[in-house]
């Protein structure tokens, strides 16, 4: 981390980049839902009686009682960051470092880059808001982020990107969150291959967006689903942030600032859900 970082929470503003989780919200195709599960209730605890792992319960006259929950959710539910075993491509399906799923992905997760290898993120960040250059609340769907406009972004807000910065791209998607209706009319919208080129000049430590997959879709690549997450992510090393709420800040028009962001070290998982928080 640049110490020099720390100056930019100068203000003490603080703006929660989360999306919140529950049953049902919004997420990115070939995902599995979101689920909370009610586990253990004071109701149950009680007819079950104090019995195995329960035997604390069995002097109880104040009835005392809890609530417990299972929680099943994919890592990439939400706000959250991609591991570098999260894509894979080539004849052997080989993600970051060369190392093959063939191989290195056991019953319980990637055997190397899986969350538990993300660090935490404490640094400097840029916003670039994208449609805020254009003069539009948000982009056109499948409307490509590609170095001019990045340009004009950093040109007009007055920043500029430095090494090891993460790097949120605004599209306005959660201008309409969670309303998966009103977020069609910016679908699509992302950081194009040549943008993703520009950026990674820059070292950056994360790169991240507001929408599902943070690149433009289609891609525009013959034979690229995903060329962006492919070159951050497989072949680079540069983690991705997909689903980052960045309204607040575009509003108060603050570009740059100082990003606290940790993930879980999730053993074998392939990203992390995180609360990102931005202060200025």
């Amino acid at each position: 981390m640049d110490p020099s970082a720390l100056a930019l929470a100068g203000q003490g503003r603080v703006f929660d980049l989360s999306s919140g989780w529950w049953p049902g919200m919004p997420l990115a195709p070939g995902h599995p839902p979101f689920q909370v599960l009610t586990f253990r209730t004071p109701a149950g605890e009680r007819a079950q009686g104090a019995r195995g792992e329960l035997e604390f319960l069995r002097d109880n006259a104040s009835r005392f009682g809890f609530i417990s929950e299972i929680l099943s959710f994919c890592a990439h539910s939400g706000t959250h960051i991609d591991a570098l075993a999260h894509i894979t491509s080539g004849e052997n399906d080989e993600w970051y470092g060369g190392y093959s799923a063939h191989e290195y992905l056991g019953d319980y997760g990637p055997l190397t880059h899986d969350a538990s290898t993300l660090p935490p993120l404490l640094c400097r960040a840029v916003l670039v808001d994208a449609p805020g250059a254009l003069g539009r609340e948000t982009l056109r769907p499948h409307q490509h982020i590609d170095p001019d406009l990045i340009l004009l972004a950093l040109k007009r807000q007055q920043v500029r990107i430095e090494e090891g910065d993460v790097v949120l791209l605004r599209t306005g998607t959660m201008k309409h969150w969670p309303d998966t209706e009103a977020m069609a009319a910016v679908q699509g919208a992302g950081l194009d291959l040549d943008g993703a080129r520009m950026l990674a000049q820059y070292r950056p430590a994360a790169v991240g967006s507001d929408t599902a997959a943070v690149e433009v879709s289609p891609s525009g690549v013959h034979g690229e689903p995903q060329p962006v997450h492919r070159l951050l992510i497989r072949d680079l090393g540069i983690p991705l942030m997909e689903w980052v709420y960045l309204e607040e800040l575009a509003a108060a028009a603050v570009h740059e600032f100082l990003l606290l962001c940790l993930p879980l070290a999730i053993t074998g998982a392939t990203g992390s859900p995180v609360r990102p928080v931005a202060i200025a």
